[in-house]
């Protein structure tokens, strides 16, 4: 009886430390000797009235025991998958108290208040800490497994419900994050060794997820602004041509082990003839949307939120009042510090972008006072002079570093500033705070976890400078990301290799580009971080 008692203490260890002696002694003799540990649970619950026990107690064992099976079932999960799956290991129990979880590991019960109440608790062996976790089943988990288990389709599903697919989307990231689902992984990989992902920090910006299409569906625009980048004309896709490029989308994301985003812009995307129609199409394809354009009506807002809410609605302002619609068009400041309440009462979130130069610099920070409480976040873009952008005005290297650090210092201040720029991750560093995604989540994402869609099928690294791979109809998306162009842009610039900072940096190719040196092999002019060979 000693080895099984000893058993029984090592697999039940709270409710061992929950019972006085004398009663955990007659819980043993209610187990044969060599009767299986599985019918500890059993015996708690036949002998709970009869000794007195907490009425708790048989499911703190049934639950002691799943996270003993679960333990010897991680030998059972796969080192790779083909595609998501339930982690085999995981176990769901249907119990009648909570915070039993929480008991778990506790020496005495006076330490954790149970109380009757149903609960779904999940037990599951996780691959990423080789740990025994239990938790209670929260909503959103339970909606990401269901998706998973039954494979339904994330779009079709959103639309049936009217819940969002970026919600569903990150109910099963949320899965698979916690090991509860397995994933493949992601072949949207950087080079460590090129990208010096020494600092454990660093290792989260080699491999992405998502991949975003920003796709400029027309020319066609409202306005005429003195900073854009492309005014050329195009012809817009006609909408069977456009279905196909969610084909070649669907089939890349499928190749890559990723999820696609799309972001629609142009031009004002609203102006592309059968906009409704392909944004419902992408939706109905599990592609969360956003929209970059213009301020539109309640109507059109309306006629988008009978499909889905968009993800993001961004507009654009370059300053105050006099500036913005001296850049823009007269009157332009009022159309959107009206409309950006419309997108809030509509619930549908706002971000307000700046394309920063010489002369509106010293407003960004009044601005965002100005839309303190108007919107959901702003942030500014460098500009890149290309198209008529290369009129204007680029700051100082020296004066835009000062303006960096007013504004990171600003920050805490007006929760609506948003960090984009790359080279802020200096300042962190210089902070020794953790570096953050800068432009596209995993620093310059030119041909990494990003890329542009012209609207004649034209397809581009980045949409602030000349940068094609291709035609989406001749090379097929693929075959964009795959060329040479493609990994040269991919790769970044030579000279930032060996710095700490590239995996969540690499400076802004476009700016590079825009002051005539070669985003291939010269460093942002506006870098500030010293020798890139330091701590490399």
């Amino acid at each position: 009886m000693t080895n099984t008692a000893s058993a029984v203490s090592n697999i039940f260890p709270t409710c061992h430390a929950f019972v006085d002696p004398r009663t955990w002694s007659e819980l043993l003799r209610g187990l044969p000797q060599e009767a299986d540990l599985d019918r500890f649970p059993g015996v708690v619950a036949s002998l709970a009235q009869a000794l007195g026990l907490p009425a708790y107690l048989p499911e703190l064992a049934q639950l002691e025991h799943a996270v003993h099976e679960c333990g010897l079932g991680s030998s059972r999960i796969p080192g790779q998958v083909a595609k998501k799956t339930l982690n085999p290991s995981l176990r769901i129990l249907d119990l009648n108290w909570s915070s039993l979880t929480r008991a778990l590991g506790k020496d005495s019960q006076k330490k954790v208040k149970v109380i009757p109440g149903r609960q779904a608790v999940l037990v599951w062996f996780d691959p990423h800490t080789n740990k025994t976790r239990a938790q209670p089943a929260e909503d959103g988990i339970l909606v990401g497994l269901k998706i998973v288990s039954e494979e339904l389709a994330i779009g079709r599903a959103a639309l049936e419900h009217g819940v969002p697919v970026a919600k569903l989307h990150q109910a099963v990231d949320q899965a698979v994050l916690k090991g509860l689902v397995l994933a493949p992984k992601s072949l949207l990989r950087r080079h460590p060794e090129r990208f010096c992902a020494k600092e454990k920090h660093s290792e989260r910006f080699l491999a992405s997820r998502v991949f975003t299409l920003q796709w400029h569906v027309t020319q066609a625009c409202d306005l005429h602004c003195r900073h854009c980048y492309d005014r050329t004309e195009r012809v817009p896709l006609a909408l069977e041509r456009a279905m196909l490029v969610l084909d070649e989308l669907e089939a890349f994301c499928r190749e890559r082990n990723v999820r696609a985003k799309v972001t629609f812009t142009g031009g004002n995307p609203l102006l592309y003839p059968d906009f409704d129609a392909l944004y419902l199409e992408a939706v109905k394809r599990g592609f969360p949307v956003s929209i970059l354009g213009n301020p539109a009506s309640r109507e059109r807002l309306e006629r988008l939120l009978r499909i889905q809410c968009p993800t993001l609605y961004q507009v654009s302002l370059e300053g105050l009042r006099e500036h913005n619609d001296h850049i823009r068009q007269q009157g332009y400041y009022d159309r959107v510090m009206a409309f950006l309440p419309l997108l809030r009462e509509l619930g549908i979130p706002s971000q307000v972008m700046l394309t920063l130069t010489r002369d509106n610099m010293d407003q960004v920070l009044p601005l965002a006072e100005e839309l303190r409480g108007k919107t959901d976040l702003f942030t500014f873009n460098r500009l890149s002079a290309v198209g008529q952008g290369a009129s204007l005005r680029m700051p100082d290297p020296q004066t835009y570093q000062a303006f960096l650090r007013e504004y990171l210092a600003s920050c805490p201040g007006n929760p609506i500033l948003g960090l984009k720029d790359n080279l802020i991750n200096i300042i962190r560093d210089e902070n020794e705070q953790k570096p953050f995604g800068g432009c596209t989540g995993f620093g310059c994402g030119a041909a990494f976890n990003f890329l542009t869609l012209l609207s004649d099928g034209e397809v581009h690294a980045c949409r602030k400078f000349p940068s094609p791979l291709g035609n989406i109809f001749e090379q097929g998306l693929s075959g964009c990301y795959d060329s040479e162009a493609g990994q040269g842009y991919r790769s970044g610039s030579k000279g930032c290799h060996g710095c700490k900072l590239l995996p969540a940096c690499g400076g802004c190719q476009a700016v590079v580009s825009s002051l005539g040196l070669d985003p291939a092999k010269d460093r942002d002019p506006y870098c500030f971080m010293g020798s890139t060979n330091d701590e490399g």
